[in-house]
């Protein structure tokens, strides 16, 4: 087998991220979105059903290159300057402390504590990593809320029923007491000036 085969091996080649030069305005790199079957987010639809949720629009930049010069901080000074120094010795300084703090956890004993530790504190540190964590337990009588299976509209829609057949009710009592209800402002008045 060639080079040249091997590099075009379709085995390889269908597992590959590129899948070989885009068009204009074409996806350079592989489709990575979820089918519908795959999404797991949904969203009601109305009439008690659910779908999955639509994908995200596609980019209008699709297909286009974008130079790491319009995405990366470019320097701004000469390379080798004093500034470009100073941050490579502050890098080299966090870059010695993470390995001094990666050392004492390997070795079971706090990062900066250079004496050996009194007896009693050692047992204290010892007892608490042998304990262990407490669970927090969920109550039994916990259900979680159902989802209705009803869209926005549909909601809105049981709502104001509902706050019709209230406002049905409470005239009908009012008349029943005697009371004369002209208008809903009237009957709304009677109730917010108590």
């Amino acid at each position: 087998m060639s080079l040249c085969e091997a590099a075009y091996d379709p085995e390889v080649h269908g597992r590959s991220q590129i899948t070989g030069p885009a068009a204009p305005g074409e996806r350079i790199g592989r489709e990575r979105k979820k089918t519908a079957p795959e999404r797991r987010r949904v969203r009601a639809i109305g009439g008690g059903q659910t779908a999955p949720a639509k994908p995200y629009k596609p980019r209008k930049d699709i297909g286009q290159q974008r130079d790491s010069a319009t995405r990366t901080q470019q320097p701004e000074q000469e390379r080798g300057s004093a500034r470009e120094r100073q941050l490579a010795a502050a890098k080299e300084e966090r870059r010695k402390a993470a390995q001094a703090r990666i050392a004492a956890r390997k070795g079971g004993a706090a990062a900066q504590s250079t004496a050996a530790p009194k007896a009693k504190e050692a047992e204290k540190t010892a007892t608490k990593l042998l304990s262990k964590k407490k669970k927090t337990e969920v109550s039994p009588n916990y259900k979680p809320a159902k989802a209705s299976g009803l869209s926005r509209q549909e909601r809105l829609k049981v709502t104001r029923q509902g706050e019709a057949k209230l406002r049905d009710l409470v005239i009908a009592s009012e008349k029943a007491k005697g009371k004369k209800v002209k208008t809903e402002k009237d009957l709304q008045h009677r109730y917010t000036s108590r």
